[in-house]
């Protein structure tokens, strides 16, 4: 006797269909694959290689990278620019103010105007 299928649909052969798009398949210089790689390894959450590929692509074509994919570099600009500025600010500051207003100022000033702080991309916006 034959097996019943409760929708009517016959079985299809082989692997499932895994996801939609275009799928490519190109050859890669051994280079080219270490430096996918080392880019992927450096970000945060360590993407597999297609993964790093279509990332490095959008990149490529100007569009806005995810915001998962802050890259070590930008943390480490970000915090050197921090840096400079307390600096500069140290320079300038009022000797006559006592050393909290001293604080309180410059943290205001490294933080920049309210009306800025909710468009600044390497902070999450406040509510």
């Amino acid at each position: 006797m034959k097996p019943t299928r409760k929708n009517g649909t016959k079985k299809r052969r082989g692997r499932p269909a895994t996801g939609q798009g275009v799928q490519i398949g190109t050859r890669w210089p051994e280079g080219t694959v270490a430096a996918i790689d080392a880019w992927a390894k450096e970000q945060r959450d360590e993407p597999p290689r297609s993964e790093a590929i279509r990332r490095l692509v959008e990149l490529g074509l100007g569009k806005s990278a995810r915001a998962s994919a802050v890259t070590p570099t930008a943390k480490a600009s970000s915090d050197r620019a921090r840096e400079m500025a307390g600096n500069t600010i140290d320079k300038l500051k009022d000797a006559k103010a006592s050393p909290d207003d001293q604080v309180s100022r410059k943290r205001r000033l490294v933080k920049g105007p309210e009306e800025f702080q909710n468009i600044r991309r390497d902070r999450p916006n406040r509510k």
